[in-house]
């Protein structure tokens, strides 16, 4: 401001006007000369942003960079954020699949013991809606408590009984020989059906289900939800439900293989789920 207006006014007027001592500004002017520090963290932190449009906060970031050797605290990470602008995308309102007592109520075997120590151990899963342009879009997936990874999903224009049942026939055909785990629900209308029953038995699946009108109980699988419909689905632009679905498989694929999770030591699902297997 006032190397702006040092060609119109006296130096020591504006100096003076400002409540400006001529020292801190010989300083400041001295500062500004020098080579910004922080300008090649700044370049990868933007970098870091825009790969992943916007869904990295400061804490993915600094992760993120100390994984390219770059040892920097997460204040330092979060400041420079803050300096650059860049804000990461926060989250919504949840689609109910609850239809009443339409057929049979499993037990919470789950009971909100959502640590696991092997894969394949403990399954949780729910339906999610989408509306792009009047048209209705629901995805469904299965999600492993181990690394919180999404086994196996699909997304129809429809939540007929398919969407569900084809889904877990996806994930049941993933599945080792002796390996049954949990598949944690809500109460929707889709768990309750014979045909869903039917596939879990005849697999050894025992089924659980939350309590009624209890979100906590299958809050992994509600926080996929937010944290997915936050990521790529609120704030941006689709043309029809089939660019939607499409985005939603894109999405889901990153989030696998390359989104980093700190519960996670600051790996993908699938590199966390790898490095167990190879320790195993």
């Amino acid at each position: 401001m006032v190397q702006g207006l040092r060609s119109q006014l006296k130096l020591a007027n504006l100096l003076r006007s400002l409540s400006l001592p001529r020292s801190v500004f010989y300083y400041q002017s001295q500062r500004s000369l020098l080579p910004d520090p922080y300008a090649e963290v700044k370049e990868k932190i933007q970098a870091i942003f825009h790969e992943h449009k916007g869904r990295y906060g400061y804490r993915r970031i600094t992760a993120t960079l100390r994984r390219t050797g770059m040892e920097l605290n997460h204040k330092t990470v979060q400041r420079l954020m803050k300096s650059l602008g860049l804000k990461s995308k926060v989250r919504p309102k949840r689609y109910r699949s609850y239809r009443g007592d339409v057929g049979r109520i499993a037990d919470n075997l789950l009971c909100r013991s959502f640590k696991v120590n092997l894969p394949n151990e403990k399954w949780v899963t729910g339906v999610t809606e989408f509306n792009i342009k009047g048209q209705k879009v629901y995805l469904s997936p299965v999600i492993d408590l181990f690394n919180q990874e999404v086994i196996a999903f699909q997304v129809k224009k429809s939540a007929h009984l398919p969407l569900v049942t084809d889904m877990l026939q996806e994930a049941i055909s993933t599945l080792k020989k002796g390996e049954t785990p949990i598949l944690h629900s809500d109460q929707g209308w889709q768990y309750q059906q014979k045909q869903t029953r039917h596939i879990l038995k005849k697999h050894g699946l025992p089924q659980s289900m939350s309590r009624k009108g209890n979100c906590l109980d299958n809050a992994v699988a509600e926080n996929f939800f937010a944290l997915l419909k936050t990521e790529m689905f609120h704030g941006e632009v689709f043309e029809n439900a089939d660019d939607l679905i499409q985005e939603i498989e894109e999405y889901i694929d990153y989030y696998n293989t390359k989104r980093i999770k700190m519960r996670l030591n600051g790996l993908t699902p699938v590199e966390y789920r790898n490095q167990a297997l190879l320790a195993d």
